[in-house]
């Protein structure tokens, strides 16, 4: 059994680095080192002055680490079949929970120090002593293990194992790993969920009810519905405001806000498929160029209303105005090019 979920685990970790290839390409790697360098000269001029701002400073590393403490999760590679064809080897499969429970918190534990670390020439510009830097790195970790120590105690309760709750535990953190690589490239095993949001419905009314319009109802009511996407929108979005809104670079802000567009364009190309397994489509009398054509159009509005917004908050934050022409035009080339491309490459699949 013990030897089942270790294969279990060395073919997720495979299929991980298989799509991390996808990840670290040349082009995010070179704008991930221009980021770096970029955060880099900020956290410098933080450093300089860092007793003018002692109270934000403090803040920041109090947000910064308790941002820190609860990421992590145990990886205990338990499968929803295993509720029943390993119920027998319940007492072994605690003892691997437990094993598996010390193992991830040794690895966040490895991550959060590093990140702590980050933190250190803060500690040393407030002239405060490396013992207290040393002291702070054990409270952090002692929170972090209480934490893990609380996660295995709910999966092994005083009846045996929580079942159930493990094996929705193991599904939630697979989804969450394969969601952020599906961020960059088509990712196999993840799974949605749809539910009604009413406070939305009021968009389903903007499209007229019309033959040519069936497939634009069909995928806007998919993508307001769709947890994942509808969010990813949302988050995506958000993210670009605080770039605009906060990095003082205007260039720099630019190019992270066209970053957050592409990834936007790229997931919800997936909206394409969202009615492949609903065989009654093709039964539609419609033709295949109405699909592509209604996918295409609600991704295009989507992206240009995130865009408005975008615009909006670059000429009320940034200086440079200048580098908004950037964004507004690499939108547009991933809009106009790059949207019809990846479909054309959906179809032909």
């Amino acid at each position: 059994m013990i030897e089942v979920l270790q294969k279990r685990r060395r073919d997720f970790w495979e299929q991980c680095l298989k799509y991390l290839r996808y990840v670290l390409n040349d082009h995010f790697v070179l704008f991930l080192l221009v980021f770096l360098g970029f955060l880099a000269l900020q956290y410098r001029a933080l450093l300089q002055e860092v007793e003018k701002h002692v109270g934000l400073v403090l803040l920041g590393v109090g947000l910064f680490s308790i941002l820190l403490l609860p990421m992590g999760s145990i990886a205990t590679y338990i499968e929803r079949a295993d509720k029943h064809f390993l119920l027998a080897k319940e007492e072994e499969l605690k003892s691997w929970v437990k094993a598996t429970s010390r193992r991830s918190y040794l690895v966040w534990a490895t991550f959060q120090s590093i990140g702590s670390l980050l933190l250190f020439p803060i500690f040393l510009a407030l002239k405060w002593p490396v013992l207290g830097f040393i002291g702070y790195l054990f409270l952090i970790l002692l929170g972090k293990y209480l934490l893990f120590q609380k996660k295995e105690a709910r999966l092994l309760t005083e009846t045996g194992l929580a079942w159930e709750l493990a094996i929705a535990h193991e599904e939630a953190r697979k989804q969450r790993i394969l969601r952020f690589f599906a961020l960059f490239t088509n990712v196999k095993g993840l799974s949605t969920s749809v539910k009604r949001r009413k406070y939305l419905d009021l968009f389903l009314t903007w499209l007229p009810k019309k033959k040519s319009h069936t497939w634009e109802n069909l995928y806007l009511r998919s993508y307001l519905r769709n947890g994942e996407l509808f969010g990813l929108t949302i988050r995506l979005l958000l993210l670009s405001v605080v770039v605009l809104g906060s990095v003082s670079q205007g260039f720099i802000a630019a190019i992270m806000a066209l970053l957050f567009q592409y990834l936007l364009l790229f997931q919800l190309t997936a909206l394409y498929q969202a009615y492949d397994y609903q065989y009654l489509t093709r039964l539609f009398p419609l033709e295949q160029t109405d699909k592509v054509r209604g996918a295409r159009n609600l991704i295009q509005t989507i992206g240009a209303a995130s865009l408005f917004i975008e615009l909006i908050v670059g000429m009320i934050f940034l200086e440079q105005k200048e580098s908004l022409l950037l964004l507004l035009g690499g939108t547009l080339v991933l809009q106009l090019f790059h949207l019809p491309y990846r479909l054309k490459r959906l179809v032909d699949e």
